[in-house]
């Protein structure tokens, strides 16, 4: 007769609490829920303050680096530029050296925008780094973008 089998506990550091995917969702929420309400009573989606936040630190940009440096897919990226044309926060132009592009930019209203909700975005960073302090926010930030950077 088989004895029966003992329910095996996973292997250390398998579990859903040490899960790095899983953490990091966990972690994105926390973090997003405040910006998100911030969001919501702007008027504005995650996806487009990202992209709003990208144009008005870079620049005039292409709209493949825009949907890279923003963490979207184009077809989002186009189907979202439309809407933040419609309401003033962009500017769709030829690209200057290559005609079959197009240059994407920020307006003085979508600047106005942005400075008008930085505050709040501020206010909730700061509440994030009064918890967990000024050296293991910048530490989360560093091991974060190295994380960004591999290629596995």
């Amino acid at each position: 007769m088989d004895k029966p089998r003992a329910a095996t506990l996973p292997a250390a550091g398998l579990t859903t609490a040490r899960s790095l995917p899983i953490a990091l969702l966990r972690a994105r929420e926390t973090v997003m829920g405040p910006i998100r309400a911030m969001l919501v009573d702007a008027g504005v989606t995650e996806q487009q303050w990202r992209v709003l936040r990208v144009l008005d630190e870079n620049g005039a940009m292409d709209p493949t680096e825009i949907a890279e440096r923003s963490c979207l897919l184009l077809p989002s990226l186009t189907r979202m530029m439309h809407t933040l044309v419609e309401k003033g926060y962009l500017n769709r132009m030829p690209h200057p050296t290559d005609g079959r592009r197009l240059q994407i930019s920020i307006t003085p209203e979508g600047r106005r925008f942005i400075a008008a909700n930085m505050d709040e975005s501020e206010r909730i960073m700061a509440r994030l780094q009064d918890h967990l302090g000024k050296e293991k926010l910048e530490t989360l930030l560093d091991l974060l973008n190295e994380l960004d950077g591999l290629r596995l």
